[in-house]
């Protein structure tokens, strides 16, 4: 019977993943530069989802939960990179920037990907959820803030981005 129910959980759990990857995708574009790192997030993200798949009780939308394990594991993933401290030759630095694999599209979307990326890691996250038209409301619940900061932090960052994509 445990055996059953653990495949009905996986059966339930890949359907929730393949009709939600598409905000995995977006946490991962944020967040990671090279295709090494977005295969590492991304494995690592799915991890996280499968370990707490259990324990979603169904208080929130499947998306809602979805986007709070995957930011918070590309948050944490990113701080625990830059605890490691990097000992690279400028000309490795120059060709590791060189292969970054841009997402696809106009010269403006690379910008702005490039703007957003220069955030913090929690901008970042606002950002992304804004741009996936989720409501304050609904931002606010993600991310674990107010509804009032969630607009503050917003127009913030809409100003830095309008002064880093200008300077470029």
């Amino acid at each position: 019977m445990a055996k059953r129910l653990s495949e009905e959980a996986e059966d339930r759990f890949l359907e929730v993943l393949c009709r939600h990857e598409h905000i995995i995708n977006k946490v991962i574009r944020i967040y990671s530069v090279d295709s090494e790192d977005r295969r590492d997030l991304f494995q690592e993200i799915v991890y996280q989802l499968w370990r707490s798949f259990g324990s979603f009780k169904g208080e929130s939308r499947i998306s809602t939960w979805l986007y709070r394990v995957a930011l918070n594991t590309a948050i944490t993933s990113l701080r625990k990179s830059k605890k490691v401290p990097e000992h690279t030759e400028l000309n490795e630095s120059l060709h590791i920037a060189a292969s970054f694999d841009p997402p696809e599209g106009s010269e403006q979307v690379r910008q702005l990907y490039s703007a957003i990326r220069s955030l913090s890691e929690v901008d970042r996250a606002v950002v992304m959820l804004y741009l996936e038209e989720l409501s304050y409301k609904e931002i606010a619940e993600v991310l674990g803030l107010t509804e009032d900061n969630v607009g503050v932090k917003l127009n913030r960052i809409k100003t830095k981005l309008r002064v880093r994509i200008r300077a470029n």
